[in-house]
């Protein structure tokens, strides 16, 4: 059955995610304040072969799409018809795209609602439903409730890296773990949203099907003919005192070996982008993006793409990135499907929307944290190339796993 979708403007300034019920089914995806929070379900679609999971659910969803009527009052980009979206990182299954009912979205000041429907009327919460309630935060800390792979293993799996690395057959590969927590009441998604957008209003904020997190990597952005990613890899702490916080980052810029972590992964974008753009601009140094707990190593990548390519298609290509796979990227997925000790699930891989016209912003599922009733389970990754150490690569994924665990109020 057709779509209708309707999008309005709105008199509205509260945040987008107080302005979200408390429902399996919300979503949020937003960055500075401006974005989107959804809920509903006009139409899930799953991709039914995880191996061409992003181009079967790009197919999915221009059919739904085809007859859409759309009367959309607003003009913005991001108005009217939408589908949110979440991969896995594997060919595995349990990637989905959903069309939701109700969204809100704001850009540059300006506030809209879309509704979605198909046909018939369907059940949802109005987007501004007064009396929006949140469960009462827990009064006692959630506990650790253990790691699939002990430290000890994942220690070890390292040290096999770096010999991997040394011999010749990886130039770097991405090692992640996991770590769960218990609580006695249920975990609230929004209230999670909430705190990670507050800590880290410049990250990429996202709810979707108990996948919940804050990923400061922009995996692309494609608007037209303009293709952008924000590519991440190397990483320091920070500090409150200013001195030693910028000793910090002129340590992190001269660092050989995250230096190296990073080239890999700008090339492992830059060289997929290359296939489909013109005027590529690829910065020969990077730049340092300082979050409220750690920074990193970043380079912006823009171009102008020769032809049309849908934002899912121009995704499955270049997922997995170096920043979270390794490279080269065969011998790097075998060993991490080898050596990890773990299934990553929907971590480290696209999560975002996209639009009719294929245009979309997907970022990389970082920093999060998947979440069931009073049960998470929190993920951090890092890069290990020759020069690593396993215990200062350990120490790395404690210090990134404190932002969800904070988040979470484990800690």
């Amino acid at each position: 059955m057709a779509l209708a979708v309707t999008t309005t403007r709105l008199s509205e300034s509260r945040p987008l995610l107080a302005l979200a019920p408390e429902r399996p089914d919300t979503v949020a995806w937003l960055c500075d304040g401006d974005g989107f929070v959804a809920w509903g379900n006009a139409v899930t679609l799953d991709p039914g072969e995880p191996d061409q999971r992003f181009l079967d659910a790009d197919g999915l969803f221009r059919a739904a799409t085809q007859d859409a009527t759309i009367t959309d009052e607003v003009g913005v980009p991001g108005g009217g018809l939408i589908a949110f979206g979440s991969f896995t990182f594997a060919a595995v299954a349990g990637s989905k795209l959903r069309i939701p009912q109700v969204i809100v979205g704001r850009r540059n000041g300006v506030t809209w609602q879309t509704v979605i429907t198909t046909g018939h009327d369907l059940a949802c919460d109005p987007p501004l439903a007064a009396g929006v309630t949140r469960p009462v935060p827990a009064h006692h800390q959630p506990r650790f409730a253990g790691s699939t792979n002990p430290d000890v293993h994942w220690l070890d799996a390292v040290a096999q890296a770096r010999a991997a690395i040394r011999s010749g057959a990886l130039d770097k590969v991405v090692l992640a773990r996991d770590y769960a927590v218990w609580s006695y009441e249920p975990f609230s998604p929004l209230a999670i949203a909430e705190r990670l957008s507050a800590t880290f209003p410049q990250c990429y904020t996202f709810i979707f099907d108990g996948l919940v997190g804050a990923t400061p990597e922009l995996l692309l952005r494609v608007a037209g003919d303009t293709v952008t990613s924000q590519v991440l890899a190397g990483t320091c702490a920070r500090d409150a005192n200013e001195a030693r916080d910028t000793a910090l980052t002129q340590a992190l810029l001269a660092s050989q070996k995250d230096r190296d972590e990073h080239a890999f992964a700008v090339a492992s974008v830059a060289d997929v982008l290359a296939l489909h753009s013109n005027d590529l601009n690829v910065p020969n140094t990077p730049y340092v993006l300082k979050l409220a707990n750690v920074q990193h190593l970043a380079t912006t990548i823009t171009g102008t793409l020769r032809q049309p390519i849908r934002a899912l298609s121009l995704a499955g290509q270049m997922h997995p990135s170096a920043a979270v796979g390794g490279t080269p990227r065969e011998n790097a997925l075998a060993f991490i499907a080898t050596h990890e000790g773990m299934q990553r699930g929907r971590y480290a891989a696209p999560i975002g929307y996209v639009t009719p016209d294929g245009d979309g912003e997907f970022g990389i599922a970082l920093r999060c944290a998947e979440v069931s009733g009073a049960r998470a389970r929190l993920f951090a990754g890092v890069g290990i190339v020759a020069e690593s150490l396993p215990e200062a690569e350990l120490a790395e994924t404690h210090l990134k796993l404190l932002a969800m665990q904070r988040a979470l109020g484990s800690i």
